[in-house]
């Protein structure tokens, strides 16, 4: 079998004249989008991307209709009932998905965000709306990418039922955090940019997935949350609310108390001349909190502005109250035998 049969001159010619036209009106469009003074930076970046791609899937497209007659591109790879797939069928079931991912990709970046800005829609919702959007148009390209080469979506649904049975109860908590996943974009009890607590860490949400919600911390760097954790656990939301350093003292019973706060205090101020610009010192509350065996439980908070000032000024407050304790003969409590294999 002959795969390569020959194009006449014409076609030819009239193929790499179409191939030419695509990427000389990419280039002029690009040339008069660089020259666009009002256009902002961004704007300026996304349509050049997007003259890119169109170019290439136009030449794609082009080069699939030209040679459509060739028997390598419609040579039978395998045949699903009445429909014989070749290698056209796939390039083509390829280009329907890739399309509609860059298709999204324009949609919500350069379209929606506009539309976003003009109605004043916040951060999360957003985020929720591009989402959706995204999986929808997604689902559908593949959809329709299967049935183009042939694979019959009824059969394939009923085999995967049988075979989810199967394999349910093994991936209950995939499942668990799929819902779990959905249930956050829509009910949206955390958002993408809150500041949030999580297993005594603080971290920014930067992006909530479908299985689990990616947050970044100062410290541990980027911690990867099954979804499930943030509908069946108690999570702290920083965000909006005033940050603490607050370092607990015990003390043994029988000191006087006024005295003991007021050394405190001497702690706060001595060490808060090296965070001036960063703690609110005049906020500053200092209390006696609990009563513990024979121990007095006080507590210092300090409004600070941000976490890095937090963990450090916390680190230096303990010093000085080591220092201040051990200048005026202060002996901390020490708990019980019991207690102390208790918290081990």
């Amino acid at each position: 079998m002959d795969f390569f049969k020959e194009l006449s001159r014409e076609e030819y010619i009239q193929f790499f004249s179409w191939f030419a036209a695509i990427w000389l009106l990419k280039f002029i469009l690009q040339f008069f989008a660089a020259r666009r003074r009002w256009a902002q930076p961004e704007a300026k970046e996304g349509m050049l991307s997007v003259l890119n791609w169109a170019a290439f899937y136009a030449s794609l497209i082009l080069f699939l209709n030209f040679f459509s007659t060739q028997d390598w591109l419609n040579y039978t790879l395998y045949q699903a009932g009445d429909v014989k797939v070749s290698l056209r069928l796939i390039f083509t079931a390829f280009l329907i998905v890739s399309l509609a991912n860059k298709f999204v990709r324009v949609l919500t970046l350069q379209i929606l965000s506009s539309v976003y800005e003009h109605y004043h829609v916040d951060r999360g919702l957003r985020y929720t709306f591009n989402r959706f959007i995204y999986y929808a148009i997604m689902i559908a390209a593949v959809a329709v990418s299967l049935t183009t080469v042939g694979l019959d979506l009824t059969a394939a649904g009923a085999a995967l039922g049988v075979l989810g049975i199967g394999i349910g109860f093994g991936m209950r908590n995939i499942a668990g955090n799929f819902i779990s996943g959905i249930i956050i974009l829509f009910e949206r009890p955390v958002e993408v940019g809150e500041l949030i607590e999580i297993n005594n860490k603080i971290g920014t949400i930067e992006s909530i997935r479908l299985r689990s919600t990616i947050v970044r911390t100062a410290k541990e760097g980027t911690l990867i949350v099954p979804n499930q954790h943030f509908i069946e656990q108690i999570i702290k939301n920083r965000t909006g609310s005033e940050m603490l350093a607050s370092v607990e003292v015990n003390i043994k019973f029988g000191e006087d108390t006024g005295r003991i706060e007021n050394l405190l205090k001497e702690a706060v101020l001595q060490e808060a001349n090296h965070f001036s610009a960063y703690l609110k010192v005049n906020l500053a509350e200092i209390r006696l909190v609990d009563f513990k065996y024979d121990t007095m439980l006080f507590l210092i908070e300090v409004p600070v502005k941000n976490f890095d000032t937090k963990q450090k000024y916390e680190s230096r407050l303990r010093h000085a109250i080591a220092g201040i304790f051990y200048e005026h003969d202060i002996s901390l409590a020490s708990f019980p035998a019991a207690e102390k294999e208790a918290g081990m």
